[in-house]
């Protein structure tokens, strides 16, 4: 230490006193400060001393020290719902750290908020000091564990557009009730909860309230109902319709009237934030195309409060020239940083616009990568520069899953999956999938990299392999394997186009045992098969090879395998304001496939599906759907196996491959043969049960369904008469064996009628924390009845043909 005394410099002297560990040196590194106070103050910070006094002797400055025992390690005791290297990440105390009481204490207060955040709020925890020998002791705190403490009621003031219940149904945090052993959503998080306002907050923007703003939001834990109470407290405001829209063009080249057409908002609709939003980004991008790469567009809104509208200005004006300096990304420990840079559409050195940076945080929250997303910026090395800042916090993003489940179609059903959907932080998308049941076995994986060779252009490859036992539709067994190959483009935020390359093969295979003789005309099994040693002789009430179940001719024709090498086109516009669950939007995707890029197959086939969603009441919500298809042979007849084949799916209440062709000479019960053409619509009304908490999941459903498949094209046309009336005789290259022609040949009375079906019904949906479960009950109103008429082969007497029916239906599934 030195000191300066009437221009004659000296050391001034510091002597350490009771410092057992501690260097001498490190504590006189603190004495340079001089003031004695502040010495004292600067080592009892350092928590290395509990008790340190500074003196002054002449010219000796005396520091004399007692020193904290050394932690030798930190412990935990009755923690069993977390672990203790959870909570030793939570602490401050530390292994060969100095021992302080005062840090015990503050650590004692954070493990309480790890428990309450963990919604164990009433647990009760404590710290102890255990001394060792040689200035050493451990550091135990002891937990005593309470049940679960979660969010006990969500409140809403102020809100009369919208009900407590629906605002709350937009959270992902639910209240506490029966369901919360399984649930987690219950639990009190502060991050979750802003997360929620910011979703309460744009719900309103969305659908007119252009005032809306949030007063407060209190978070309180009662201890007397046993868990947290979240009041919010909101401010409406009226709601708005969109009164003038005009684009005002302060660039000289840049004409506003050819910008107008671009502007998603129109004149009379209800205010939409989001809507405005999407203008500004096509604008911006629009002029940056026209070489203003400093452009800006910012919405001008003239509030009209007596007549509740807002008239929107889009002005388009050469904004700042600064410059992207850097891009900072921080707090990504998994994922890459070309990941998240990669949403962006600028990068360092480009011309700054923040509605490209507001776009790449809505995309980066979008991702799913990440529980947090915060873009900010700061003054760069120079006035026209600036430095974009990333920060993001990683959420794990793999998933390994066990679903069970259960489906009238396909009976008891099995699956075992594992996904990541930013495998190796890549932003890739991997899933591989095996699934077993009653009738259906299979396995597929599949791969896609969203930006491929750089550019936003999602690539992908599927591989799958299934089985299907078809024993009660069509007496046979079928196994198709292979791949495709799929890019999709986005052509705008709601429009993508994805061409794709499909090639498999489809092997048929028809039973013939004892059990199952579906092919014992052709291959007579002996003892079963009437007419062979040891078998019943056939009757003249009609018993043959045909009474015990037998493929269809157009089956036995198809059997063996086949290769389709099949290139198509999926054009989809999706405009859903959410995916798992719509209440407005519309959704439809166009389907054009050519099979013939070599293999067996030869078809053009052209499907399409629509969905449009209205929400008509507060969480009432109705839906129209109508979809239909076409295939036709492009070189001789369509195999059996590239007809339609449907059921519920088009109209509920039939049974799987209950709509459509029939042969009704070999087994009119199961042989259904499929149609070229369907179409079909329904209507749909959704509804929450009166009484049910929102969170539970429940919600009822009533239907109406209408459609038809018909027209089969397997065979040839054949002038052999003597089928049902109704049905049209169609020869197949079939051989039967001769002991049974006399009651099969390769002829097959095909039943084909183009009656509308339709079906009304009520329904039972559940999203559970399982997994989501649908409940179908309907009541076919029309149907094809099939014809009375004489079979030729047996002569006997009865109705051929005809729908089969399915009333009730019931699909779900447990993920766990």
């Amino acid at each position: 230490m030195v000191a300066v005394s009437g221009g004659v410099v000296f050391a001034q002297a510091v002597i350490v006193q009771g410092n057992r560990r501690v260097d001498a040196e490190i504590i006189r590194g603190y004495a340079s400060q001089g003031d004695p106070q502040k010495i004292r103050q600067s080592l009892l910070a350092t928590m290395l001393f509990s008790h340190v006094q500074v003196s002054r002797r002449g010219a000796q400055t005396m520091v004399s020290v007692q020193e904290n025992d050394t932690i030798n390690r930190v412990a935990f005791e009755g923690n069993r719902r977390l672990k203790g290297d959870v909570l030793l990440g939570q602490v401050q105390s530390k292994a060969r750290g100095p021992l302080s009481q005062q840090l015990i204490d503050a650590d004692v207060e954070r493990l309480k908020e790890v428990y309450r955040r963990a919604g164990y709020g009433l647990a009760t925890i404590s710290g102890r000091i255990q001394p060792l020998p040689n200035g050493r002791s451990d550091v135990v705190f002891t937990v005593v564990e309470s049940g679960k403490t979660g969010i006990k009621s969500i409140n809403f003031a102020g809100n009369g557009a919208y009900s407590s219940s629906r605002l709350r149904g937009l959270m992902s945090s639910t209240e506490s009730n029966f369901l919360s052993w399984i649930k987690t959503s219950d639990v009190y998080d502060p991050d979750r909860i802003n997360s929620d306002l910011e979703l309460v907050r744009r719900y309103y923007l969305k659908n007119g309230y252009a005032d809306f703003r949030i007063v407060s939001s209190d978070a309180r834990f009662d201890d007397a109902a046993g868990g947290w109470v979240v009041d919010v407290t909101v401010d409406e405001g009226p709601q708005y319709k969109v009164g003038n829209v005009s684009v005002d063009s302060r660039l000289r080249d840049v004409d506003p009237a050819a910008l107008q057409s671009l502007v998603n908002t129109s004149a009379g609709d209800t205010y939409n934030a989001e809507a405005v939003e999407r203008s500004l980004v096509t604008l911006t991008t629009e002029v940056a195309k026209r070489g203003y790469a400093f452009a800006q567009v910012r919405p001008r809104g003239e509030r009209d409060a007596a007549g509740q509208q807002i008239g929107i200005t889009y002005v388009v004006e050469e904004g700042p020239r600064v410059y992207v300096e850097r891009i900072n990304v921080r707090g990504n420990t998994r994922t890459r940083d070309y990941v998240v840079r990669r949403e962006l559409d600028l990068g360092e050195g480009d011309a700054y616009n923040k509605v490209f940076v507001d776009r790449a945080e809505r995309r980066l929250n979008n991702l799913g990568f990440f529980n947090k997303v915060r873009i900010t910026n700061e003054p760069g090395s120079a006035p026209d520069r600036v430095v974009v800042n990333i920060d993001v916090e990683d959420k794990a993003t793999g998933s390994f899953s066990i679903a069970g489940g259960y489906s009238t179609s396909d009976g008891i059903i099995g699956e075992i999956s594992l996904s990541e959907s930013n495998f190796l932080g890549r932003g890739q998308y991997v899933r591989i999938a095996g699934t077993m049941g009653q009738r259906t076995q299979g396995v597929d994986f599949s791969f896609t990299e969203p930006y491929f060779l750089g550019h936003r252009i999602a690539a992908g490859i599927d591989l799958f392999s299934k089985y299907n036992n078809n024993h009660n539709i069509g007496r046979f067994e079928s196994r198709v394997t292979g791949g495709q190959l799929r890019f999709s483009f986005p052509i705008t935020e709601d429009f993508s186009i994805t061409p794709r390359y499909s090639i498999y093969t489809t092997e048929i295979k028809i039973p013939n045992t004892p059990a199952r003789p579906y092919n014992d005309c052709t291959f007579p099994i002996a003892g079963i098969t009437p007419g062979t040693p040891g078998a019943v002789a056939a009757a003249a009430g009609g018993y043959n090879c045909l009474s015990n179940g037998e493929a269809t001719v157009a089956v036995k024709e198809a059997q063996g395998s086949t290769l389709t090498s099949l290139v198509g086109l999926n054009f989809n516009y999706n405009s859903l304001d959410n995916y798992q669950s719509p209440r407005n939007g519309f959704v439809a995707e166009l389907k054009p496939e050519f099979a013939g890029v070599g293999g067996d197959s030869k078809f053009l086939r052209i499907s399409a599906d629509a969905r449009y969603y209205r929400e008509i009441f507060d969480d009432v919500v109705g839906f129209v759907r109508v979809q239909g298809g076409h295939v036709q042979a492009t070189s001789g007849n369509l195999r059996m196996i590239d007809h339609y084949f449907l059921g519920p799916t088009l109209v509920r209440g039939f049974a799987p491959s209950g709509i459509g062709p029939r042969d009704v000479l070999n087994d009119p019960t199961a042989n259904a043969l499929g149609g070229t053409t369907y179409f079909g619509g329904s209507l749909e009304v959704q509804f929450p049960i009166w009484g049910l908490p929102r969170d539970l999941g429940l919600r009822g459903a009533i239907f109406a369904d209408a459609g038809t498949l018909f027209n089969y094209d397997g065979g040839s046309k054949s002038i052999v008469s003597g089928c049902p009336a109704g049905s049209e005789a169609q020869r197949f290259n079939v051989a039967v064996a001769p002991s049974q022609s006399a009651f099969q040949s390769n002829v097959a009375c095909v039943h084909d009628n183009n009656v509308i079906r339709s079906s009304i019904g009520v329904s039972l949906l559940w999203q559970s924390p399982l997994g989501p479960i649908r409940f179908d009950y309907a009541y076919a109103l029309t149907k094809d009845d099939g014809q009375w008429g004489t079979n030729p082969q047996t002569g006997i007497d009865g109705k051929y043909g005809g729908d089969r029916l399915q009333a009730f239906r019931f699909s779900g599934g447990a993920r766990f």
